[in-house]
């Protein structure tokens, strides 16, 4: 049953996605904030889905934590799941992403007209540097949320940390506040993984860092709460699928890995 539930929605999750591209379409000669309002039907209507078909039911807290103006959302990376379903939370984010997503036809397209900031992984730091550029015309002049994923790829639930150094030096350039952002979204909707799972998927928006911290200090305080929040809410996600009697990804099986 979790195998045919996972399949109905993958199929659901994509032919939801072509419609609301086919819908962005028509925005395209209109103001961003249009193209906006439907990347966030499309996120609010794919968490649907997956509560209808797969059961799984989605938790955000803390929004209240989420300052006005212009910040740093520095949210741990599991799933595909947060790509989409952040979007629905934020007023106007800004993603940093891997620029291969803007050549993506039609998708590609709605990332531009967003101005979403991509990045040349294999630049480093001329990458970073018109990253920050970028950053500081968005956050400065618009007044939108920088949306960034520290370890820079999706990591699977309950693995070792990889923070990277672009959101230490984002904070010290860009001057605003950082708020950590801990879910346990891998557990359900794991990566490189066709199987979805019911439950409840737990996003917690942190109490925001104030601007002005030291590199090193700042780096190890913004670990430090993700990890010791997501693993939190990971155990609090294993004990459900215990309870629901649904098998967790096996390499968390194999590999617990301790609380922060």
């Amino acid at each position: 049953m979790l195998l045919i539930r996972s399949l109905l929605f993958n199929v659901a999750f994509y032919l939801n996605l072509a419609f609301w591209l086919l819908a962005a379409m028509l925005t395209m000669v209109l103001p961003p904030r249009f193209l906006l309002r439907i990347a966030q039907l499309w996120g609010q209507s794919s968490i649907w889905l997956m509560r209808v078909i797969v059961g799984t039911r989605c938790e955000i807290v803390g929004i209240e934590n989420i300052p006005p103006g212009g910040i740093i959302m520095a949210a741990k990376h599991q799933s595909t799941w947060e790509t989409f379903a952040l979007v629905t939370v934020f007023r106007n984010p800004v993603y940093i992403l891997k620029r291969e997503l803007t050549w993506l036809p039609f998708f590609g397209w709605c990332l531009i007209k967003l101005r979403m900031i991509p990045v040349d992984r294999g630049a480093r730091s001329r990458a970073l540097q018109e990253v920050t550029r970028r950053a500081k015309i968005e956050l400065g002049q618009n007044g939108r949320q920088l949306m960034i994923f520290p370890e820079g790829t999706r990591r699977p639930a309950g693995a070792e940390p990889a923070y990277k150094y672009g959101v230490t030096h984002l904070y010290t350039e860009l001057g605003v506040p950082c708020v950590p952002v801990a879910l346990n979204a891998g557990l359900f909707w794991p990566r490189r993984s066709l199987i979805k799972r019911p439950g409840t998927i737990r996003v917690e928006i942190l109490p925001a860092i104030p601007p002005g911290l030291a590199k090193m200090e700042f780096h190890t305080l913004l670990q430090e709460q993700i990890e010791t929040a997501s693993n939190r809410l990971l155990a609090d996600g294993l004990a459900e699928l215990e309870r629901l009697g649904v098998p967790a990804p096996v390499s968390i099986r194999q590999e617990p890995q301790p609380q922060a």
